[in-house]
């Protein structure tokens, strides 16, 4: 359990500074005020979710293989 914990937060991790990172390559090209970056990143996270959530496994919005994917293995309480 604790290697898909860490699997899922590098996803994250790397998912989010992505998409920060676009967001200010993206505003600094259009030469628009910089705090634009975040609303931007907020629609590449969304898009991405849409786009996972029917490209990938079913009902989670995680690029990580089944295998790997804490929500693909509840835990038994």
């Amino acid at each position: 359990m604790q290697k898909q914990l860490f699997l899922d937060l590098g996803e994250r991790a790397l998912w989010t500074g992505a998409q920060a990172s676009l967001g200010v390559v993206a505003t600094e090209l259009a030469d628009i005020p910089v705090w634009w970056a975040a609303p931007f990143a907020l629609a590449l996270a969304s898009a991405k979710g849409w786009v996972a959530g029917r490209l990938g496994r079913a009902g989670t919005a995680s690029t990580l293989p089944a295998t790997a994917d804490p929500a693909s293995h509840p835990r038994a309480v």
